[in-house]
C-alpha cells in the first residue's frame, strides 16, 4: 500500500536535492549494512553447514538449543530482514 509523507517548505528548490542525496546517502549505508550482514550470516552457515533457512526453522520447531552463536545467527536473521525493508521503502521512494 502506497504511503504518502508531506513536507512543506517555502524553499523546494534546495530542499528537494536535499531530500535526495539523504535518500541516496541512506541507501549507501543500508547496502552496507546488507554487505556485511550477510557475509556474518555466510560465516554462520559455514561453519555450522546449514543454510540460515534452515537454522531459523530448526529453532522455531525447537530442534536447536539456544547458545551465544545460535542468538547471534538469529539477531542476524532478523537484521538481514529489517536493511532489506528499509532498502526497500528507499527504493520505492518518490520525490514530486
Amino acid at each position: 500500500m502506497l504511503q504518502q509523507v508531506t513536507v512543506k517548505t517555502d524553499d523546494r528548490k534546495t530542499l528537494k536535492p536535499l531530500l535526495k542525496s539523504a535518500i541516496e546517502n541512506e541507501m549507501k549505508m543500508v547496502r552496507l549494512g546488507l554487505e556485511h550482514t550477510r557475509a556474518r550470516l555466510e560465516d554462520f552457515e559455514k561453519k555450522y553447514q546449514l543454510s540460515s533457512e534452515e537454522f531459523e526453522h530448526r529453532l522455531q520447531s525447537s530442534e536447536s538449543a539456544e547458545t551465544v552463536d545460535f542468538s547471534e545467527w538469529r539477531m542476524e536473521i532478523g537484521m538481514l530482514k529489517l536493511l532489506e525493508r528499509q532498502y526497500k521503502a528507499l527504493e520505492d521512494a518518490e520525490l514530486d
